[in-house]
């Protein structure tokens, strides 16, 4: 794998992890749904992965990303259409899409 590729691929699972790490141990939809630093914490972050993974992808076609177009089309939204993006769809990437994302990352690692 191409140093260029490997560090993209870092970039996104400390992006994830980071996440991670914003939510408390128990995911309350309601206690997120109010805090706003959190909130942006996550867009940015979200922003770096659908970046890195636009990067990986021009870079090398093969690798396999379940929805990777959707990642980075959710990366656009957010910047181009950021009043688009509620806390709901963000909390459903939160839950449903990263911990996918996550696995597939660091068996891209490996």
């Amino acid at each position: 794998m191409k140093p260029e590729i490997k560090s993209r691929l870092e970039d996104i699972k400390r992006s994830i992890d980071e996440i991670d790490e914003f939510l408390p141990d128990k995911k309350d939809f309601y206690l997120f749904d109010k805090d706003l630093k959190t909130k942006k914490a996550i867009e940015r972050n979200l922003e770096i992965i659908g970046e890195a993974l636009s990067r990986v992808l021009k870079e090398n076609l093969d690798i396999k990303i379940s929805d990777s177009r959707k990642i980075v089309d959710t990366r656009n939204r957010i910047i181009h259409g950021y009043n688009s993006i509620t806390s709901d769809v963000l909390w459903l990437i939160i839950t449903k899409s990263l911990p996918l994302l996550k696995k597939e990352i660091l068996k891209l690692l490996e």
